[in-house]
């Protein structure tokens, strides 16, 4: 999928940071038995990604998961079901607000970032 989005594009943006914060409170709740989870970073990713751009529905979530290629390359190809969006949200939305905090202020760091506008990231990395 690296060759269906610009270098530019947001979901890259988003993955890469998203790989730099410190998810051991999330992944270590993880441990354990049963099915293997989604991997948090990915679902940090997704959530994130969608948020900024105006998905919020956990339903809505899934269904970019199978129709924007963005989301498609956020999940590599994975497809997390509504529910498992969902249960991840509410599991770990302790975690998961001083995690989206940090993100919006490595942005804004970067200068690339302007509240509730992530268009400044794409428009500076072209310049």
């Amino acid at each position: 999928m690296e060759g269906w989005l610009a270098q530019n594009n947001l979901a890259r943006f988003v993955v890469e940071i998203v790989e730099q914060l410190d998810t051991s409170a999330i992944e270590g709740a993880y441990r354990g038995g049963g099915s293997a989870p989604y991997g948090p970073k990915m679902m940090l990713a997704l959530l994130f990604y969608c948020y900024a751009k105006g998905i919020f529905s956990s339903r809505k979530i899934e269904q970019a998961t199978y129709e924007q290629i963005p989301v498609l390359y956020i999940t590599g190809g994975l497809h997390p079901d509504h529910d498992s969006i969902n249960t991840f949200r509410k599991r770990f939305l302790g975690q998961l607000s001083p995690l989206f905090v940090e993100i919006l202020e490595y942005a804004c760091s970067l200068a690339i970032f302007k509240l509730g506008d992530f268009q400044c990231f794409l428009m500076s990395k072209n310049s």
